[in-house]
């Protein structure tokens, strides 16, 4: 489709439409009943060519005679007069058939800016995304690139031609005055033509950096801000994207156009040096728009040089906490990407007075590209070393620092700590198991977490979680600590079952209680615990002699166990010892109601003699087992930690053991402080059911 038709199709661009044919110059009804024609010729190279120009002036005549002719015919009056009228006005161009065939061009250009605009407008969704809007204003400032480098062009032939009849002028022995006279108001009008080209290049340039400067201030002020924040929250598990590559493509775009910038600054430059007369406009007005340019140009370089990787220490895990003589690595990017530069430039390692770290090696590394797995200019320092002792809570600062301050420099940040909106501190929560498992929290684990730090609400969104409450230093037993203990856990021994949904995990007491209750007979489920720091247990119901359901609950299962147990073989071969001493396992349905091997089967490993040097003739079965009567009932936690529902009484008759390490007492057992299981072979449970007051481990 020809451009007019496309431009007349285009609902949002009309307005801009009228406003470019607004004047006389090229009025809109030649640009229509003209299009096809006008659309085929070469306005640029008439531009330059005064006989190209001359012939297409004629036909362009002629044509308006011919369509003032078809309204004749047509009696369209006011039409004629229209086309008589815009004739008239274009026999101006009789001695500079170039100016018609270089406003026709500018218009084309114009209106190809509005089609390409308005297009990719057309194809974006009404909210129209910050990225999408960046890459139609990077287009439209590579076009308008384009158009500029176009302009230099024809200002320097212009001159050239200038330069030319000038000199032919000079070196003639012109005796005819009147002749004389002619050739002079020539050179004069092409001069002022100069003059007057010069200007427009050097508002044309004005409205560039005008434009590039917009741009900047997008990049710096909104895009990379986003971007810093997204890489802030990333560090304590925020699943956002902080790749680098689209804002590289961006940044290096404008400093490619800057660059151009200067060149055309230097190709003015060279006009004035070869053409010098007096009100030389790039004289006067080059200076400042140069200065301009290259202030842009350093605040874009200084912007574009980030941190693409945060310090990191190997192995990986959790927070960024830096201890005394621990290695770490830091990786920096240019997001100005020249190949060219590749090697010559220099990143300097400096300290300010906050920091006390050590560089192992070269305190000065080129950006190249080898470092790179994208291709960008990197400088990777991978030997920094720390001297800094920081106190046992410092995961829970980092935490808490970058959840709520979006100023890495803020170092004053907890002499006045903020609490935290329940909202966005439960994100922060979720993102810890969903960075360290790719499971996160689900709204029945947030609201159970919300009721222990607030208690019974019917909305947690306004509720605040103080520092103190999540970490108070006084205190050995924080939430914090509770939290972390789950989390490594989770992540060292439990991340297959708890990223496939079998572990409930966040549930209190009474939840769990009122779900086992109306299921069937050894219907189980796993949750952590409340109390003991880094535990997990599981409750199953039983049913009475008299018909009622009976919760039970085993005392929490810790890093300690299962470090010698998988958790899902203990879930496999638990063991209750009824009344008669017969080994019974009372798990049978993971609530609500799949089958204990089904939903653990894929994960059972069978253990024979032959994986042991020290058990090779009997085969042996890891297990726990457990006495009936020895079930420990469950506690009520510290007043400062909870206000939960459904706690029951430290005697109650069932429930998860109180927050002391179960091994503390198996040195020196006694009948006072049995524990109510032990890792056992077959040998140890015929032994067990013998010697009644002592459970071996």
């Amino acid at each position: 489709m020809a451009q007019w038709e496309r431009l007349r199709n285009l609902c949002d661009g009309k307005q801009q439409l009228h406003e470019l044919y607004d004047s006389d110059a090229f009025p809109m009804d030649v640009r229509h009943y003209l299009s096809a024609w006008i659309e085929k010729q070469e306005w640029q190279r008439a531009a330059r060519d005064h006989a190209l120009a001359m012939v297409l002036f004629q036909i362009l005549l002629e044509n308006l005679d011919i369509q003032h002719s078809r309204f004749v015919q047509e009696e369209s009056f006011l039409l004629q007069h229209n086309i008589r009228r815009y004739k008239q006005n274009f026999q101006k161009y009789q001695d500079d058939p170039c100016a018609l065939a270089s406003t026709i061009q500018c218009y084309l250009n114009k209106e190809k800016e509005i089609l390409d605009d308005e297009e990719m407008m057309e194809q974006e969704p009404m909210d129209m995304s910050s990225q999408q809007d960046l890459d139609r204003k990077i287009t439209s400032l590579r076009n308008e690139m384009q158009r500029m480098e176009h302009t230099m062009i024809c200002l320097e032939e212009q001159q050239d031609e200038f330069d030319f009849k000038y000199q032919i002028h000079k070196l003639e022995a012109v005796a005819d005055e009147a002749l004389k006279k002619d050739q002079v108001k020539v050179l004069q009008q092409l001069l002022t033509k100069l003059n007057n080209n010069k200007k427009s290049t050097l508002s044309e340039l004005k409205k560039l950096l005008d434009r590039i400067e917009e741009l900047i201030s997008l990049l710096v002020n909104r895009e990379l801000t986003d971007w810093q924040r997204r890489q802030q929250k990333s560090c304590i598990g925020a699943p956002d994207s902080i790749c680098l590559d689209q804002l590289e493509k961006w940044f290096t775009c404008v400093a490619v156009c800057l660059f151009q910038v200067r060149e055309f600054f230097s190709k003015l430059e060279e006009l004035v040096e070869k053409v010098s007369y007096d009100n030389e406009p790039v004289k006067v007005q080059k200076p400042a728009l140069e200065r301009r340019a290259d202030q842009l140009l350093k605040d874009l370089l200084q912007s574009s040089f980030v941190v693409e990787s945060q310090p990191s220490m190997p192995p990986a895990k959790g927070p960024l906490v830096l201890r005394t003589n621990l290695q770490f690595s830091v990786k920096t990017r240019l997001l100005v990407k020249f190949p060219e530069l590749n090697h010559s430039m220099k990143v300097d390692v400096s300290m300010d007075r906050y920091r006390r770290f050590n560089v192992l090696g070269s305190t000065s590394k080129a950006l190249n590209m080898a470092e790179s797995h994208s291709g960008g200019m990197v400088a990777d320092f991978r030997h920094l070393l720390s001297f800094l002792i920081q106190q046992q809570s410092a995961g829970a600062s980092v935490l808490w620092f970058n959840m709520l301050s979006q100023n890495p420099k803020d170092v004053l940040f907890f002499a006045n700590t903020p609490a935290a909106p329940w909202p966005q501190f439960g994100e922060m929560l979720s993102w810890q198991f969903l960075s360290a498992t790719k499971r996160g929290l689900d709204a029945a684990h947030l609201e159970m977490i919300a009721h222990r730090l607030f208690g019974k609400q019917s909305n947690y969104d306004t509720c605040k979680v103080s520092w103190s409450k999540f970490n108070k230093e006084s205190a050995p037993d924080t939430f914090y600590v509770w939290f972390d203990g789950i989390l490594v856990l989770v992540k060292t021994f439990l991340e297959d079952l708890w990223r496939e949904g079998l572990i409930m995990g966040f549930v209190s007491k009474g939840k769990e209680k009122s779900l086992l209750k109306k299921q069937q007979r050894g219907t189980f489920l796993l949750r952590f615990s409340e109390s003991v720091i880094g535990g997990i247990t599981f409750s199953w119901v039983e049913i009475t002699i008299t018909g009622e359901p009976d919760v039970k609950t085993v005392q929490p299962f810790t890093k300690v166990d299962l470090s010698q147990i998988p958790f899902h073989e203990i879930i496999r071969n638990f063991q209750i010892l009824e009344a008669d001493n017969v080994p019974e396992n009372p798990l049978l349905y993971l609530y609500p109601n799949t089958p204990k091997d089904e939903a653990f089967g894929k994960y059972y490993t069978e253990k024979t003699g032959a994986d042991s040097p020290y058990l090779k003739y009997i085969k042996t079965k890891l297990m726990f087992v457990s006495k009936e009567n020895t079930l420990e009932a469950w506690s009520p936690m510290s007043t400062d930690m909870t206000q939960g529902e459904g706690l029951e009484p430290e005697n109650g008759p069932c429930g998860e053991a109180a927050g002391e390490s179960w091994l503390s007492s198996l040195s020196n057992p006694s009948k006072d402080s049995l524990k109510p299981y032990g890792v056992t072979n077959i040998v140890e449970i015929m032994t067990h059911l013998l010697l009644t007051h002592v459970t071996f481990s």
